[in-house]
């Protein structure tokens, strides 16, 4: 006997399936009960189509009879359904079919039936009948609220895949192993983005420059059709921001009432909601962002600049204890542009955690942790100040209200204990911070940390206010993205380890131009909604570039940051990666051209000049030989050389 199609798809589908053991169990016992009504619901792509294979698998394996009904098949009419209906059944009576499975696909399209199929059709059905409806909208609360129907109703939400079950699609599907983890962590596990991963692996290796054109194919699967411009508007305002509510979403608009475009966006089925408003799926929000700075970089930057706005009069309106949340909210806006992308990024994870005064157990595992990371002296100045300024302290506990970090800002006071208290006589000092585990690395603690500062430094700002850190090579460039810069003179040592402090000074630049300033300096960060240099605007900022090559932080708010020879040699999370790498690239121009007999004069005028300076153009000109014209001659050479070879790289990077 010969094998039909049909047989061999569904095998194939069988065999592809993973994960979704929740789900799976949910439908076995329904199968074992009568007249039961399973509602699956979850956005575009998330494989309920899928899901509904399998249920219609393990309900023939138990010997029930299947119809399948597709809303892309049928007119939204009762007649259309029953017609189908009676043509599957062979009978215009479906109460007649004893063990009937009846499956709904994209039921989202029969939205109009949806009163039909609960008051008429389905009660029609035999007792022992099962009924699943599958489709992106949330089940109608009439579901759970009529007596009746909560006895057999079975609500299915379907979310993205866990990682294992991510890796086994991947792996199912030949992508090699090397990539799974970028793939993973660029899909969140979401089921149609991992099979177009695979689709653009079986091709070229799949990295970062990929990316877009699996997006663009995401955004048709979550959103199908927008009823106008402004609701296009207000989903992408609604992905720009961590949270969305009825008041900020008219702001980010600019309109007078936005209730009706908020409700519109609590039923889709990509957003979500929770205690503080709206908020879309994790790839959906990528998706709908990526789309927009591209397509539309002006309005994107509009609506951040009244994102910013709205925050900003929050946040002086504000109680304290709310205050550290539009802070968040506001750095949230910055989390793909600036420095605090790896500390936004944990932003998830920081829900749960809390700051508090330590009690006296906590004071005794704080000096442990002390003890461990930095040693039995530094432990012992810990301890004094514990004794002396107890509230000085901040514990950081968990869910389950478990310490996990915690940080202690002082005034400054003289104080023979302590040799921090020796370099400075006004402001603050954060003499201690960090995660119980991971001391100074990113973690979902130490971004906690972070917001409590800032919320400080926002709230009660002293004249000054200066940052200890055990290694000062890693914060330079992010810390003087913060305008928190290496203060030397104010290091200390204490257990023969010398501590590094990076200072603000908040009477030079108050809270608020602070944080106007992270807003600005963000427009020229990687990633930025920024259109494209120009060559003219290129050769500039290559030319502010040479001049600001020889300062360790001098190429943080260079625009050649968001070029793409930057940005595609980016690789890192890190967020003083891509002047590290734009440094880098300078470099490597400078030695093409030392390479270069004719490019070779013009190479040393601009070595002795920005890469390896002499104290002035003068002493590179000695160092030379030449006299100063002839050293500017070559000079200005070096410089147009250097930027043609930049912008011709640049070209080749788009």
């Amino acid at each position: 006997m010969s094998v039909r199609l049909g047989d061999r798809l569904d095998s194939a589908r069988r065999r592809g399936f993973v994960g979704r053991e929740r789900e799976l169990a949910v439908f076995r016992e329904v199968l074992r009960s009568d007249g039961q009504v399973v509602l699956v619901h979850g956005p575009g792509g998330v494989g309920k189509t899928a899901l509904l294979h399998q249920y219609a698998w393990l309900a023939r394996s138990a010997d029930r009879r299947v119809v399948w009904l597709d809303g892309h098949e049928l007119a939204p009419t009762a007649e259309a359904v029953t017609a189908v209906l009676a043509e599957e059944l062979g009978t215009d009576d479906p109460g007649q079919v004893p063990g009937l499975v009846l499956l709904v696909d994209t039921a989202e399209l029969l939205a109009p039936l949806e009163r039909w199929f609960r008051g008429e059709l389905i009660p029609s059905l035999a007792g022992d009948a099962i009924a699943v409806l599958s489709g992106r909208d949330r089940p109608s609360p009439v579901w759970r609220a009529d007596l009746g129907w909560r006895e057999v109703v079975r609500i299915v939400t379907l979310g993205n895949l866990s990682e294992r079950d991510g890796r086994e699609l991947l792996r199912q599907r030949g992508v090699p192993s090397d990539e799974q983890e970028a793939a993973l962590g660029f899909t969140h596990g979401h089921p149609l983005a991992l099979a177009l991963v695979a689709d653009v692996s079986a091709q070229h290796r799949f990295s970062a420059q990929y990316t877009q054109e699996v997006l663009a194919a995401l955004l048709e699967s979550f959103v199908d059709a927008v009823p106008s411009p402004l609701h296009q508007q207000a989903l992408e305002a609604c992905a720009l921001v961590l949270w969305t509510t009825e008041p900020l979403l008219a702001a980010l608009l600019g309109v007078p009432d936005a209730s009706a475009l908020f409700a519109w966006l609590r039923d889709l089925s990509i957003v979500e909601y929770g205690g503080r408003g709206l908020f879309p799926h994790d790839l959906a929000r990528d998706a709908l962002v990526a789309e927009l700075r591209w397509r539309d970089p002006d309005g994107c930057a509009e609506i951040r600049r009244r994102a910013e706005e709205y925050y900003r009069q929050q946040f002086a309106a504000a109680r304290p204890s709310v205050r550290q949340l539009v802070v968040l909210d506001y750095f949230y806006l910055h989390r793909d542009t600036s420095v605090l992308g790896p500390f936004v990024s944990g932003l998830a994870e920081t829900g749960g955690l809390a700051a508090a005064t330590p009690t006296a157990a906590e004071r005794e595992r704080i000096l442990a942790w002390v003890r461990t990371h930095e040693g039995a002296e530094s432990a012992r100045i810990c301890a004094h100040w514990l004794s002396k300024r107890p509230q000085s302290a901040t514990v950081v506990r968990d869910a389950a209200g478990e310490a996990r970090g915690f940080f202690m800002m002082l005034e400054f006071e003289a104080d023979p204990v302590d040799p921090a208290m020796s370099v400075e006589r006004s402001g603050t000092i954060v003499r201690y911070w960090m995660d119980s585990r991971e001391y100074q690395s990113a973690s979902p603690v130490h971004t906690f940390i972070t917001t409590q500062l800032c919320r400080s430094y926002l709230t009660t700002p002293a004249d000054q206010t200066l940052l200890v850190f055990a290694d000062a090579e890693p914060w330079i460039e992010p810390c003087a993205y913060l305008d928190f810069h290496r203060r030397e003179k104010s290091d200390f040592t204490v257990g023969g380890h010398q501590y590094a402090v990076f200072a603000h000074d908040w009477r030079a630049i108050p809270p608020l131009t602070w944080l106007s300033g992270l807003a600005e300096r963000d427009a020229l960060a990687p990633g930025s909604s920024r259109p494209p240099l120009t060559e003219e605007q290129f050769g500039a900022a290559v030319r502010a570039g040479l001049r600001a090559y020889g300062r360790a932080d001098g190429l943080r708010d260079s625009p050649l940051l968001g070029t793409r020879m930057v940005q595609s040699r980016t690789a890192s999370a890190d967020p003083a990666e891509p002047a590290r790498v734009l440094r880098r690239i300078i470099r490597d121009a400078a030695t093409q051209m030392e390479s270069s007999p004719r490019d070779l004069r013009p190479y040393r005028a601009l070595h002795h000049t920005f890469l390896q300076p002499a104290e002035t153009q003068a002493a590179a000109a000695d160092m030379l030989g030449l006299p100063m014209t002839t050293y500017r001659r070559h000079l200005a050479a070096g410089e147009a050389r250097l930027t043609e070879i930049l912008w011709q790289r640049e070209l080749d990077a788009r």
